[in-house]
């Protein structure tokens, strides 16, 4: 499937970001515009049920196969966020980037605890925007306006989805490219020995300090600064 982007700068280097659930490419609004300021075209994909993109069948596999399908190989940078890492992953060894992000991705979703699951996960499409700031107390207004906007537009059945993958490990067995892991504090997708243990396999893992999952919307300026040497 051929995937909606939006580009930001006309850089002569190239950089992709691939958002995670729920979400679109409004999410990287103050990441695009920054690397775009650092000499960046930077193209952001909708995966599919996002944004204006098209909408199912859902999978991983098909997440990853159209940005295959959509964009360009050989960009200088990826970046992938939560589903967006899991995507990014599986797709890293045909798009080819120079260098790999994966901001506290999806490798690794706990199987699912009574009353806790994909189908409350997916119950947060009608999320008021009162909740979306409770759990998010450290967005700007605007981030908050964003997801609220997000949902409206995005099919909760790409939670439903993913309910295949649950308690099993999905992390690379080694990086196909230069990676990064920039991790929450703490991350509940990635615990500290799976942090070792990505360390162990060849990925550099950094941890921004008290910034929640969505890092570039909870902390931007860490999740900037974690990219130094990278970007």
């Amino acid at each position: 499937m051929q995937l909606h982007t939006h580009t930001w700068g006309e850089g002569d280097r190239l950089a992709v970001l691939v958002h995670g659930i729920m979400a679109d490419h409004r999410t990287w609004r103050r990441v695009g515009p920054a690397l775009a300021g650092a000499g960046y075209r930077v193209i952001a994909v909708d995966l599919r049920g996002h944004g204006a993109s098209g909408r199912g069948p859902y999978s991983p596999e098909l997440f990853a196969d159209d940005l295959v399908e959509t964009l360009p190989t050989g960009a200088e940078l990826a970046i992938g966020h939560s589903l967006g890492g899991l995507t990014l992953a599986l797709a890293v060894d045909r798009l080819k980037p120079r260098r790999a992000v994966f901001s506290d991705p999806a490798w690794h979703l706990a199987a699912p605890e009574p009353g806790f699951g994909p189908e409350l996960f997916a119950e947060f499409k009608t999320a008021s925007r009162e909740r979306i700031r409770a759990m998010n107390p450290r967005w700007e207004e605007a981030d908050v306006d964003i997801e609220r906007a997000t949902l409206d537009l995005w099919d909760e059945a790409t939670a439903l989805s993913l309910a295949p993958l649950t308690g099993r490990d999905l992390l690379p067995k080694a990086p196909a490219v230069p990676s990064l892991v920039q991790l929450a504090d703490p991350s509940f997708l990635i615990s500290p020995e799976r942090a070792a243990l990505l360390r162990e396999r060849g990925f550099e893992v950094r941890t921004v300090a008290g910034a929640g999952h969505t890092i570039h919307r909870d902390d931007f300026e860490g999740f900037m600064a974690s990219l130094e040497g990278w970007i």
